[in-house]
């Protein structure tokens, strides 16, 4: 659900999340109108998304959406709780184009010919017949009023609520235009003459029923085009929705199979996957094998194969075998839909600059007004007469656009969130935009990070006279009671443990506990620091450290009886990727808990600059501090329990894999895949993003600035302002799209 469940405890400070759909906003002004009366409510802090249609409101536990809802309704807009499922699927952008296609055509076909006979009429007078005035104005007229119905429905909304928004500047001046013209067509003044070609295009005249059609039009035109672009731009999430399952096979107890709802399945229920289908949860395989294609999730091509005993994610799909599956986690729970809600997020998500953006947009519609009255007097005041003052004035109307200012960013997080989705990259919002403009340094973790994170034992070395079987047993019954990487693969080497007692785990160091009459001490040498070190040890750690294994030695009733070598495999990806990063001017850190010489090695191999290592959990977050107080702008990319107060401290915070939640919770950018190239195309979509987002944001501001004034000095016919509106948001918007293609050129060459 898009709305957090209420906590029953409603003690002071508490909130949840609520999500409404908003209908009716036409411009960054509306946004704006409908975010400052959700704000004014007690206990609430909203943000607006014009190009999303979507408040997102943090609200106190005693607000009800209900309140919310008749918050937004007062002000002259539509809303309702916004639930999974329909709201992602459903296309409102492509409905909204097509009822406009509707209304533009109609448009069009009557706007053509008044067009070509409003110029006939001006420049060869002698074309005039009686009453050609009345021919234009039948023409006009289903235009102005039933094709431009949209503006001036919203406008006479605005209106009762004593609001202004873009329909409010495109209804007064296609209004305006109608009634100055049909009262020169009924009080039966005297037209020019004659008038060249280029006066008649660009000039003004009593009659404006062109101009009042043709902004009708233009405008008509680019807000079509503009739906079909934010429906394009919302395409990604919705294709990434539709792969969920609707239907799901459970395994009822007698054996028997059973079809229900995606949405009805429970946890532990048990169902079945066959081949083409999609899994509908997370869960563990009871039975059967398969190769699950995992490119919904992770962006990577390649299948991955599941065993009995495997976990699988919901949406991904199986592709040749019957798998059973016992759900771990269904519906709102399961990591498909967790993915889907950080995009969601972050398309919802407001840039600094975009909040910027809307604050302008909220005065600009009564400042347009101001400076076109403003126009106006000041031709009459400069002797331009009465026709000269109304069609600058009329021209400032129809060309000032702050859609384009509320379109700016909101259209480039869209895209570029549902890019990154499908890439297998998910930006959590504006931070990693920002950030990424900066950063100089990459920090990595190596264990999970760098390596695969299948630590697997390599050798065991005992000291003279005790049994190597023995030794590594009482060390794997030790760490049998531990979670972290290295223990199980110690665990996992021993088949005969034995119980422990008074176990103890100190982090970043080892384990301590009782097993039979012996007590048992694993971890780093740097802990168990015995006085002296039997020779071949010694001599089998530095053969490992040299070979970048990572050494754990075993201490039996206070003496070293041997040690442990844990090898984890470099990632295939990782020295490309490292490379990739230089290439880009980045300087690479290696920050790691293991030693030294086994981190060198490591760094060594994929080519990382500096290595800092034999760091404690608690010590990352200062290792990190410490580089930015050098004036380093740090990123940093881990995937473990131990990585997440480092991510949330570093400038910009990366999960890579299938981190833990604590790692994702932390991270601004989470990589989905575990291919470690993923890194720099991250940081290069973000920057990609922002660099979309700055031309947006130029042209939007630059529009404006330089387009009001010149229509106000009279160079301009109001219907060229009406086309340069139109094209102005058609600009941002396109302009938006072009990260659609993002990584479409490397994927071709991979």
């Amino acid at each position: 659900m898009a709305v957090t469940p209420a906590v029953t405890d409603e003690s002071p400070g508490q909130t949840h999340r609520v999500q409404l759909d908003v209908e009716g906003m036409s411009c960054a002004a509306c946004a704006s109108r409908v975010e400052s009366a959700l704000n004014k409510l007690p206990d609430v802090t909203a943000s607006v998304n014009f190009a999303t249609r979507v408040a997102t409101i943090d609200a106190g536990q005693r607000t009800q959406p209900s309140e919310l809802c008749e918050a937004v309704r007062q002000i002259g807009y539509e809303a309702e709780l916004r639930t999974d499922g329909d709201t992602r699927r459903s296309d409102p952008d492509s409905d909204t184009a097509r009822r406009r296609l509707v209304r533009l055509a109609v448009a069009a076909v009557l706007f053509v010919p008044l067009a070509d006979l409003s110029v006939m009429f001006a420049v060869v007078p002698s074309t005039r017949f009686a009453g050609w005035q009345f021919v234009l104005t039948a023409l006009a007229i289903p235009v102005v009023t039933w094709a431009a119905w949209p503006f001036h429905r919203v406008a006479i909304r605005n209106a009762r609520h004593g609001a202004a928004s873009m329909e409010t500047l495109i209804s007064v001046g296609i209004t305006a235009a109608t009634v100055w013209s049909l009262f020169t067509v009924f009080s039966a003044r005297p037209p020019r003459q004659s008038r060249g070609i280029w006066q008649a295009l660009l000039g003004s005249d009593a009659i404006y029923f062109e101009v009042a059609a043709g902004v009708t039009v233009f405008v008509l035109a680019g807000r079509y085009f503009e739906a079909r672009a934010k429906s394009k731009a919302g395409s990604a999430l919705r294709a990434l929705a539709e792969l969920s399952a609707k239907d799901v096979t459970i395994l009822r107890a007698d054996g028997s199979e059973m079809t229900i709802p995606a949405d009805e399945l429970k946890e532990q229920q048990t169902f079945v996957v066959r081949p083409g289908q999609t899994i509908a949860a997370d869960g563990l395989v009871v039975d059967g094998t398969s190769s699950v294609d995992m490119s919904a999730m992770t962006g990577e091509s390649m299948p991955a194969r599941v065993r009995p005993g495997g976990k699988v994610i919901g949406g991904t799909v199986v592709l040749d075998g019957r798998l059973i599956v016992e759900a771990a986690a269904v519906g709102a729970d399961t990591q498909f839909a967790g993915m889907v809600r950080l995009v969601e997020d972050a398309q919802a998500d407001k840039a600094d600059a975009q909040r910027l953006a809307d604050r302008i947009a909220s005065v600009f519609v009564p400042c347009v007004f101001a400076i076109a009255a403003l126009t106006a007097t000041g031709w009459l005041l400069a002797g331009g007469g009465p026709e000269r003052a109304f069609s600058a004035a009329l021209a400032v109307l129809v060309i000032a656009c702050p859609c384009a200012l509320g379109l700016a960013t909101p259209t480039a997080m869209m895209v570029a969130s549902g890019r990154g989705a499908q890439l297998g990259i998910f930006l959590k919002g504006h931070r990693a935009l920002e950030a990424v403009r900066a950063v100089d340094t990459v920090v990595f973790d190596k264990t999970g990070t760098l390596t695969t994170g299948q630590l697997t034992v390599s050798t065991v070395e005992v000291a003279t006279g005790w049994d190597a079987d023995e030794v590594l047993a009482l060390a794997a019954s030790v760490e049998a009671a531990s979670e972290h990487g290295v223990a199980l693969a110690i665990s996992a080497a021993a088949p005969n443990k034995q119980p422990v007692t008074d176990f103890l785990a100190v982090p970043g160091r080892g384990v301590f506990g009782r097993v039979g009459a012996h007590t048992v001490r694993v971890g780093k040498p740097s802990w168990i620091a015995p006085p002296e070190i039997p020779a071949n040890l010694a001599a089998a750690r530095r053969s490992a450290e040299t070979r970048g294994e990572t050494v754990v030695f075993i201490e039996v009733d206070g003496d070293l009886r041997g040690m442990v070598t844990v090898a984890d495999a470099v990632k295939d990806s990782a020295a490309d990727a490292v490379a990739a990063l230089h290439r880009r001017g980045l300087k690479t850190v290696l920050l790691t808990g293991d030693n030294a010489a086994s981190a060198g090695a490591v760094a060594s191999r994929v080519g990382i600059d500096e290595v800092i290592a034999d760091v404690l959990p608690e010590g990352k977050v200062d290792v990190v501090e410490q580089l930015r107080d050098r004036g380093r702008v740090v990123a940093m990319v881990g995937d473990g329990i131990n990585d997440g107060p480092a991510l949330a401290r570093a400038d910009l915070g990366m999960a890579i894999g299938r981190g833990t939640d604590v790692a994702i919770g932390a991270a601004d950018i989470i990589l989905v895949r575990d291919d470690l190239d993923a890194v720099p195309l991250a940081l290069d979509l973000a920057a990609a993003t922002m660099r979309t987002i700055r031309v947006n944001m130029l042209w939007a501001f630059g529009y404006n600035v330089a387009a009001i004034p010149i229509a106000a000095a009279g160079l301009l016919n109001p219907l060229i302002s009406g086309a340069a509106m139109a094209f102005s948001s058609f600009f941002v918007v396109s302009n938006s799209l072009r990260l659609r293609n993002f990584g479409a050129t490397r994927a071709r060459r991979d």
